[in-house]
């Protein structure tokens, strides 16, 4: 049975033990959490401006808070390479954004990048600017996130509530990146008001995002693998269970190699604790003590890695927890 902890989050694996499920491939889970957080960032940039023209607000300064976004975001998107086959072709993939949100993302978020240099170029903010940016970098993590959720044959992602994850991590890393940034400014008259403003923000976009990720596990655990069976697959279920004469393949493929991952089920619910600890509880009681006590940035700083980190173990389970429908044929 699935159990639930003191605070109310859905931590019980319930999925069947040694299913098959997707491959992790760490190219990936590398790119969708730097990406998401660097995205995150650049939004918070291009949002926290002021429209009379002066400069991006003085805690945040322009200059090293985009080349942090852009270090995130490009070295996301330079860890997805890895992941191709051919590397070389990838231009490839760009020419199909009519039809594909993987061309769409490999789109979008260049061009926010390129609207983040911008943006920097012109040392001053700029409102025009600043929205684009924040819109391209809105639509890059949704387009991320529509890659899977689209996919019906995966029903453990085909769900709103995986678009809605993808965005309130994304949030909850740009604020905290902002924050951590913020902190390690000398001590400015008038700006320790809006230093606690960043402070609250990211604490409450990381609580939000944990409980996105607290539900979608929740849905997981009902849902399941999907109500696909042999017996559905074939139609034969009136005569009795299934089974495979001989699997479909005699050595190793695609399929088996990105779908014939195994995970049991007390290791995804002991990485699903050990994931809500390291990327949220720990981020939110530092942050907390940075607020209440006043103390040095090194403990904001702190809370940086640890939500990354956090973000990294529940991007493996996004993959371990989930089956595709073609596994039926390997069961």
């Amino acid at each position: 049975m699935p159990t639930v902890n003191r605070m109310g989050f859905w931590l019980g694996s319930t999925a069947p033990l040694n299913a098959f499920s997707m491959h992790p491939a760490l190219s990936i889970i590398l790119f969708t959490t730097l990406s998401g957080a660097g995205l995150g960032l650049a939004a918070v940039i291009g949002l926290f401006g002021h429209p009379d023209g002066s400069a991006v607000v003085p805690q945040l300064p322009l200059l090293p808070a985009a080349v942090c976004a852009l270090l995130l975001t490009g070295g996301g998107l330079v860890c997805s390479l890895f992941h191709l086959r051919r590397p070389t072709r990838a231009w490839r993939a760009l020419s199909q954004w009519r039809s594909s949100w993987l061309s769409r993302e490999g789109i979008l978020a260049p061009a926010a990048m390129l609207a983040l240099a911008a943006l920097v170029f012109l040392d001053q903010y700029r409102l025009t600017v600043g929205l684009i940016l924040f819109l391209l970098c809105l639509g890059a993590t949704y387009a991320t996130s529509m890659i899977y959720a689209q996919l019906r044959a995966v029903p453990a992602w085909n769900t709103p509530q995986t678009a809605l994850l993808f965005l309130a991590f994304a949030a909850a890393g740009g604020l905290l990146t902002a924050a951590t940034l913020a902190s390690f400014l000398p001590d400015t008259p008038g700006l320790q008001a809006i230093d606690d403003r960043f402070l609250i923000a990211a604490t409450l976009a990381i609580l939000f995002a944990w409980a996105i990720q607290a539900l979608w596990w929740r849905r997981l655990d009902k849902v399941g693998t999907g109500a696909s069976t042999p017996e559905t697959a074939t139609q034969l279920g009136a005569i009795g269970p299934v089974r495979l004469l001989e699997p479909p393949h005699t050595g190793s493929n695609y399929l088996l190699d990105e779908m014939g991952h195994k995970i049991a089920r007390r290791h995804a619910t002991k990485l699903r604790h050990i994931a809500l600890t390291a990327g949220g509880l720990i981020p939110i009681a530092l942050l907390l003590l940075t607020q209440m006590s006043g103390t040095t940035p090194g403990i904001t700083l702190l809370a940086l890695p640890a939500h990354l980190a956090g973000v990294a173990i529940s991007r493996w389970l996004f993959f371990a927890e989930a089956r595709h429908t073609v596994t039926l044929y390997y069961s």
